[in-house]
């Protein structure tokens, strides 16, 4: 009886529309837009090089200057480029804005921007540290000239105490939140599925149910069944959504995929439990049960930054801190980045427990709310 009943919830979630339009066909179909949408801003957002016209009015600091100019641009992520021309063709370029700032050497560096910001500070400190440099060197090449070379060679090392060390070799761009945050809308909309074994279930809300309450087949036995079922087919839709997300719209997830499908099984598995607790309560319509599932699921994608990704992060920060820890929707997200992100396993680890444990609770809600429940008359 338990095959049975294993196979027939798998047979009928197949033919419920519901299933097909909203773990399937909108995924697909958000995850396309969010790609048209976001695919291109984060390389538009990398840094570029400081544009810079070069005005030389003295020839011999002139060609020291361009010495240096030559060994910033050379660097690995040069942060300056420079352009050399006359006072009246920079001019125009700085009014253009073709670039940030006018550089001219006469016997020292002056600076000359349209107006303030990032990459006018940085041509700023340039200038200062040149001129200093410049201003060590002379001083040094009248008072002591045999200590010139040693200071000009001093000068010209990087010299800093602090080690540069990336923190993760993963995926940073900021813009795939919206992809976990999508997969996790695909696993909490898995609701329907779970609310449709509690209506099917429950002899007031449709006839199946009425005559399953009158079989003689033990509750917790079709209730497990076709919650086995149930998983399958929500792991099923979750599976083709990481494989779209993946393989066509070409989204990094990391090097430890099987851990990503892993992952997105349970959290269909929550999504799924969510749904059968939230079906398994009350005695009122389907139609109410599952506008109830829909707004509770669009509700904690909210909160875990669907819509805005910067909403997990102000909740972080106030009083209400403890709601991402519980927030099923937030628990997946933060379960795809720490995978992505972080070397060790720690918070992939704290994230997987939460569903398992989320996923138990839901299930003993549900069980707890159907198995008791006696009717009147059928």
């Amino acid at each position: 009886m338990f095959r049975h009943n294993f196979k027939y919830e798998i047979i009928t979630h197949l033919r419920v529309k519901e299933v097909i339009i909203w773990l399937i066909i909108y995924p697909i179909a958000l995850g396309t837009f969010f790609k048209v949408a976001f695919g291109s801003l984060y390389d538009k957002m990398k840094f570029e090089a400081v544009k810079t016209a070069v005005v030389i009015n003295n020839e011999q600091n002139g060609e020291a200057f361009k010495q240096v100019a030559q060994g910033l641009e050379n660097a690995d992520d040069a942060a300056f480029s420079f352009i050399y021309t006359d006072k009246e063709d920079a001019l125009k370029q700085l009014k253009d804005e073709d670039v940030r700032g006018i550089i001219t050497v006469d016997e020292q560096l002056s600076l000359t921007v349209s107006s303030n910001s990032l990459k006018s500070t940085m041509l700023e400190k340039l200038v200062e540290k040149y001129n200093l440099n410049a201003k060590i060197i002379t001083d040094t090449a009248k008072n002591d000239p045999t200590k010139t070379e040693a200071v000009i060679k001093a000068l010209s090392e990087e010299i800093s105490t602090v080690k540069a060390e990336s923190l993760s070799d993963g995926n940073t761009n900021m813009y795939d939140q919206y992809f976990y945050n999508l997969l996790a809308m695909v696993a909490l909309f898995g609701t329907i599925t779970g609310l449709h074994i509690a209506v099917q279930n429950q002899g007031n809300l449709s006839p199946l149910g009425a005559r399953k309450c009158v079989s003689a087949t033990p509750k917790s036995k079709s209730l497990l069944a076709s919650l086995c079922g149930t998983y399958i087919i929500q792991s099923i839709c979750m599976v083709i959504s990481v494989t779209f997300v993946i393989a066509v719209l070409r989204v990094d997830m990391g090097e430890r995929i099987p851990l990503v499908y892993l992952t997105s099984i349970l959290a269909g598995i929550v999504g799924s439990s969510m749904g059968f607790a939230i079906g398994s309560a009350g005695r009122m319509s389907y139609g109410t049960k599952n506008s109830i599932c829909t707004a509770v699921s669009l509700l904690l994608c909210f909160a875990s930054g669907l819509m805005d990704a910067s909403i997990k992060q102000k909740i972080a920060e106030s009083s209400f801190a403890w709601f991402n820890k519980v927030n099923p929707a937030a628990v997946i997200v933060e379960s795809f980045f720490s995978l992505n992100i972080y070397k060790d396993y720690t918070r992939y680890i704290q994230c997987i427990v939460t569903m398992m444990i989320t996923s138990v609770v839901f299930v003993t809600i549900g069980l707890l709310l159907t198995r008791r429940r006696k009717y009147a008359s059928l």
